[in-house]
Parts: structure tokens; C-alpha cells; sequence
């Protein structure tokens, strides 16, 4: 693939859905997402509020429910992948509701392609724009109206990775390491944190797996999608 039209905007300036987006999230809600996979979810619904999600929660017992900050009643988990990757999941789906990440997943709802990403994915996910060969691009990046270094780092990062192998992720791990959210997190600012979260959330590529929303009904559903199998025709 030789270009790549990419776009990188916050929520609040998202006027129609793109028609391909990726909306980035890195710390902490896809990469919690990535790891609620790895722990065997299999699937996650992406609720519009903390209501909706003891809703959810509420109709159907088995499902599990997570939120950002401190733990609540109604709540089986936080939005934290190092408390995350003790927990089995096998088989479960999981209900999500954070400040940014879900909200810019639902602001891009109706587009034809929505990924989900952090650095856990960042391979994958690009990976999966070559080939799709989607000639533009919209990023959105989720965290601090906008402005968040560490999300913009990693949409940089997945749509420099789409046109040109072999980049090297060194200075936008740098950024993300040194971004707020980051210091916020190492400074425990934040509720339901756990000390390996920054690293966590710096790992690149940990997983081998992109992360496809679609509307199911009116639920946004995320789900992995093993992007490795899309080249040699297997089942996916």
C-alpha cells in the first residue's frame, strides 16, 4: 500500500462517521479490552452509560460488567489490565463503559469499519487496514478531548505501520510513556489502578489479534478478529 489518507481527530469533532475509523484508546480501555479477550471473553459490549451496563447486567446474570475508577456496587471489574489478567473470563461476554474509549466507539457507530486499538494491537490492526487496502482513515483519538499524547502516539503509529513495514516504535512508546495519562496513572490520581498498568499499557504487539465493533441489534459489540488468517484464505 503506497498512501493512506489518515485523519486524527478527538470526539467532539467527529461531524459524520467516517467510513473506516479506528478509535484509540491506550490507556486503559482497549487495552483492557485486548486483555478481557486474552483471558477468553468472547465478546464485549460497549454500553452508553454506567446505567445502561447494570441493565445489561441485570438481564443477563452471566455477563460480566466493568467501569473506570474505583469498584462499584454491580461492577465485577475496573478498567485496569493489571487486575484484568487474573480474572478468567472464559467464554463470557463482558460489558464495558469508560470515559473515552467506548464513547468514541459509539460516536463512530454507523461506520462501515470500526477498530478498536492500543499498543497491545497495534500490529494487528494495522495489519487488518492494509488489508482491507482502506484508502482513508479515520483515527479517533479518545482521550482529553483530543489532545491525549498517548492515544494520538499510537494512531500515529498504527497509520505510519500501514504504509511503511518495519517502523519503528520507540518514540511513540516515548510519548505515550511520558503523557499525562500515564503520570496519572503511576501517581495513582486515578481509582482502581494497579502498578503495572503503565507497562502494561506501553507493550507493543502483545497480542496477535485487531478488535472489529459492529452494531448487533442496538448494541456495539466488540469482538477479535484474527487478522493473520485473512491472508491464507482459513477460516477466521
Amino acid at each position: 500500500m503506497t498512501g493512506m489518507d489518515a485523519r486524527f481527530l478527538g470526539i467532539t469533532e467527529l461531524v459524520e462517521a467516517p467510513p473506516v475509523a479506528v478509535v484509540v484508546d491506550v490507556m486503559r480501555a482497549f487495552t483492557v479490552a485486548a486483555w478481557a479477550f486474552a483471558q477468553g471473553a468472547e465478546k464485549i459490549v460497549l454500553a452508553e452509560s454506567l446505567d445502561e451496563a447494570l441493565a445489561l447486567k441485570a438481564r443477563h446474570p452471566d455477563w460480566a460488567a466493568l467501569k473506570d475508577g474505583p469498584p462499584a456496587p454491580g461492577f465485577d471489574m475496573v478498567n485496569s489490565p493489571g487486575l484484568l489478567r487474573s480474572v478468567d473470563l472464559g467464554g463470557r461476554t463482558v460489558v464495558q463503559k469508560t470515559t473515552a474509549g467506548t464513547v468514541g466507539a459509539l460516536a463512530v457507530k454507523e461506520a462501515s469499519l470500526v477498530l478498536c486499538a492500543s499498543f497491545v494491537v497495534a500490529e494487528a490492526t494495522a495489519r487488518l487496514l492494509r488489508t482491507r487496502k482502506s484508502d482513508s482513515v479515520t483515527f479517533v483519538v479518545t482521550g482529553d478531548d483530543g489532545q491525549a499524547d498517548e492515544d494520538l502516539a499510537c494512531a500515529q503509529y498504527i497509520a505510519r505501520s500501514v504504509t511503511e513495514a518495519g517502523t519503528n516504535a520507540a518514540e511513540f512508546i516515548r510519548r505515550a510513556a511520558e503523557s499525562r495519562a500515564a503520570a496519572e496513572l503511576a501517581e495513582g490520581v486515578r481509582q482502581g489502578v494497579h502498578p503495572d498498568d503503565v507497562a502494561l499499557c506501553l507493550e507493543l504487539d502483545r497480542f496477535p489479534f485487531a478488535m472489529v465493533a459492529t452494531l448487533e441489534g442496538a448494541l456495539m459489540v466488540l469482538r477479535p478478529s484474527a487478522t493473520l488468517s485473512l491472508t491464507d484464505d482459513a477460516p477466521i
